[in-house]
């Protein structure tokens, strides 16, 4: 039963992790497509857009939790385990966190 509540929470967090990426367009995309007949009318040009794309920092660590137990008699009692400790920060979190440090190392470049 640990192994199950271990595996859903790792399970979860992986998908909320995958979930919180910050995708952000750099740069827009161009495509022009040859005409052919007989021959080449025109050249063919294609830009691709670029993404700045953030993924999310995942700290998975454990603590220690008071959870009810069944024992030998089908009566429960309190045992303390360690269950996981997860914390997601998200690609958009990362980039506030940037820009602030960003603008507190040009801030003090100026005096």
């Amino acid at each position: 039963m640990l192994k199950t509540i271990i595996t859903t929470a790792l399970v979860s967090a992986a998908a909320v992790g995958l979930s919180a990426c910050d995708v952000r367009k750099t740069q827009e995309g161009n495509v022009s497509v040859p005409k052919y007949e007989v021959e080449k009318k025109a050249e063919g040009n294609v830009t691709l857009p670029k993404y700045d794309v953030k993924g999310p920092d995942v700290q998975v660590g454990s603590k220690d939790a008071t959870v009810k137990v069944p024992d030998v008699d089908v009566k429960t009692e309190q045992k303390t385990v360690r269950v996981p400790d997860v914390d997601v920060k998200t690609g958009g979190e990362k980039r506030a966190e940037e820009s602030t440090r960003q603008m507190g190392a040009a801030g003090s470049g100026k005096q």
